[in-house]
């Protein structure tokens, strides 16, 4: 806390910058809950949660959301450190959050792996071999109208950068059309819906 204040004291005030106040507290509800009330009284233009996507269980980290994000201030936005994977974006959407930063969409890239809807794919895989379909039939990306896994699958194998490359791209452009339709529901009071619909 004495460094967070020391932070706001510090911070130069200037159009499109904020400074975000860190709660922590492990899963420990009356500690975050604490963090949450002193940062509130030194005042942030944002608020994060941190210490999380630190391998804890996912139902965990929705019960830490759960009982942290009702504490910030709701005119604020809020911001979840290091997470994540689609359903994890899609459960603390459902809880409040606002913003995310995160590697996995370029570094599952650069492994080999693609999200789609409904999970997943490895294109390390020997079963992408001669697989002539696009990685999502119903993506628009440029990836998936242009190559194939098979094509994909022969990149990695060959040890192209280019493999990682198309795979980040797709993945980037899958993380997108998540968060816009995200959006699009919550405008239209549908996200319950989305949310049920959904299949990471």
């Amino acid at each position: 806390m004495r460094w967070a204040a020391r932070c706001k004291e510090a911070f130069e005030a200037r159009p499109g910058y904020g400074l975000f106040g860190i709660v922590q507290g492990s899963m420990y509800r009356e500690l975050r809950h604490e963090s949450a009330a002193r940062l509130i009284e030194t005042g942030f233009d944002g608020y994060a949660v941190g210490g999380l996507a630190i391998g804890e269980p996912q139902d965990v980290m929705f019960e830490v959301l759960d009982y942290t994000v009702p504490s910030l201030p709701q005119e604020r936005p809020h911001y979840l450190m290091g997470v994540g994977k689609p359903g994890d974006i899609v459960g603390a959407v459902q809880r409040g959050i606002d913003m995310f930063d995160c590697v996995i969409p370029t570094r599952s890239g650069r492994t080999g792996q693609a999200f789609v809807r409904g999970g997943s794919l490895n294109l390390r895989n020997a079963k992408h071999t001669e697989d002539p379909r696009p990685l999502d039939a119903a993506c628009s990306c440029r990836v998936c109208t242009h190559y194939s896994r098979a094509y994909l699958h022969h990149l990695i194998k060959a040890g192209e950068m280019l493999a990682g490359m198309l795979l980040t791209l797709h993945n980037l452009h899958y993380y997108q059309t998540l968060m816009a339709g995200m959006r699009d529901a919550i405008e239209t009071g549908t996200l319950s819906n989305f949310v049920a619909r959904f299949d990471s």
